[in-house]
């Protein structure tokens, strides 16, 4: 007979772990301030998860040739490039956490795949933040049908688990976690217990009936997911929301993906009928590229399985203050940092006394290191007025002795140039193409001050 279970509440030091049964502002082990946190455990009479251990065979424990290697169905959310971010597609009994800014289209696009999806699985829209009549305004300025879409305005666990159980829901939308709570905890909705405890609850809502969840994060104002670090480690994919405010382009970034290749980017355009999907977003990039200015470089990007097209603008002018500015929009500072003193130290170019600002043009974040010398050769461009041709792309990264190393899948990447019409490309002599390939023209350089002489020899006169 199994033991009998008792779900209580204790307060854990987040510092030192120790439990207590009582909140205190400070902690009595490591006396350490406000890092009692309340979590849920179930104790039975045989102990903490008591009870006599179970044989092996009992416990499920086989051996890992015996497991069906098989890849698991996708199913098609409607919208390529959301495809492309999950890596393929939903997964039945897989858990999603989609977060971002507010008002960047989370929930839009939520609601555009159950409105596609709706005729093939059975579909539920859960929404803790706005009213029924909230949702149904949105899916009329959409265009979406309103007969196809079922929503449920709820903040309890327990009663959105039971109705979808009940339903046999095969995909649920809960629009956010940070609204959800549960009634065996006191906190209110949004405290790390209460995020922590929803979210391990709904990840076993869908293991055991094998439905497809989607979970909406909000982001604190640093960019990361708002709660317990914990809510990214029990998910199955983390998808990130990317992209300006003003700007009409979204992109959405996995950055953790069980199912699929991580930093898949999913590029979408915001219209007055909802997000719509951008085939080829190497082309919107670029849509102003060409008008003959210094400064600009184009650079060949990899996010994911795709290679990219991305401008690179780099503007450098003398510093009106004492400390020289460094300043970067879709590129890591602190490599800019490192970046600046390789070209002064191995290419001899020095810019201690002026400001530097860098712009990835079009709101992508390039996290990759290809993009190094891209960066060095627009900002050399931008100090000595060089002019470069519209037809060349570059990318290489740089290491600190002044060498320039080869990038992953370098031939792909020119390939993609290529389609674009670019002819000509600076990149690093171990990416250099076999003979005979249908690619751009290309210079190989093995050190920056090579890929400096070769920025020279392509550019036009400095302008006056």
């Amino acid at each position: 007979m199994p033991a009998k279970t008792n779900r209580k509440t204790r307060y854990l030091c987040s510092e030192c772990g120790a439990v207590t049964p009582k909140w205190a502002g400070q902690c009595a082990d490591c006396q350490a301030w406000n890092t009692l946190e309340e979590v849920l455990v179930e104790t039975s009479a045989h102990g903490v998860g008591g009870g006599q251990l179970r044989p092996a065979a009992q416990a499920g424990v086989i051996r890992l040739d015996e497991v069906d290697p098989r890849r698991q169905p996708r199913l098609s959310t409607g919208s390529a490039e959301f495809d492309r971010a999950l890596g393929g597609g939903l997964v039945n009994g897989s858990v999603t956490l989609l977060g971002g800014d507010p008002g960047i289209g989370k929930s839009t696009l939520l609601l555009q795949t159950l409105a596609a999806l709706e005729a093939s699985v059975a579909a539920l829209y859960v929404t803790g933040e706005e009213s029924m009549e909230q949702v149904s305004l949105r899916a009329a300025r959409l265009g979406l049908a309103p007969e196809r879409l079922f929503v449920l305005a709820e903040n309890q666990l327990e009663t959105i688990i039971t109705l979808a159980q009940q339903r046999q829901q095969s995909l649920l939308v809960v629009d956010s976690i940070q609204t959800i709570f549960s009634e065996t905890l006191q906190s209110a909705p949004g405290a790390v217990a209460q995020v922590r405890e929803c979210a391990a609850r709904l990840v076993r809502f869908a293991r055991q009936t094998g439905a497809t969840v989607l979970l909406v994060g909000h982001v604190t104002k640093e960019g990361a997911l708002a709660g317990p670090r914990m809510l990214e480690h029990v998910v199955d994919t983390v998808l990130y929301f990317e992209g300006d405010g003003d700007s009409r382009y979204r992109m959405i970034r996995a950055v953790k993906n069980r199912y699929g290749a991580v930093n898949e980017l999913g590029v979408f355009a915001m219209t007055d009928k909802g997000l719509r999907a951008v085939s080829n977003p190497s082309a919107i990039f670029l849509a102003n590229h060409g008008q003959a200015a210094s400064g600009t470089v184009v650079l060949v990007t990899r996010e994911g399985s795709r290679p990219l097209l991305l401008e690179v603008q780099a503007l450098v002018d003398r510093s009106q203050g004492s400390a020289p500015r460094r300043v970067t929009v879709g590129l890591e500072q602190n490599r800019l940092f490192m970046l600046l003193a390789a070209l002064h130290r191995h290419g001899g170019v020095s810019t201690h006394a002026q400001d530097v600002f860098i712009n990835v043009v079009g709101g992508v974040r390039v996290t990759e290191t290809a993009a190094d010398l891209a960066v060095l050769l627009a900002i050399v461009s931008s100090v000595h007025g060089y002019i470069l041709p519209d037809d060349l792309v570059v990318f290489g990264e740089l290491g600190l002795t002044g060498e320039l190393r080869p990038v992953q899948n370098g031939q792909e990447r020119l390939k993609e140039a290529g389609k674009h019409g670019f002819k000509r490309a600076i990149i690093p002599v171990a990416n250099a193409p076999r003979r005979g390939q249908d690619l751009p023209e290309v210079y190989p350089v093995s050190t920056l001050s090579e890929a400096l002489a070769a920025l020279k020899s392509q550019a036009s006169p400095p302008e006056q």
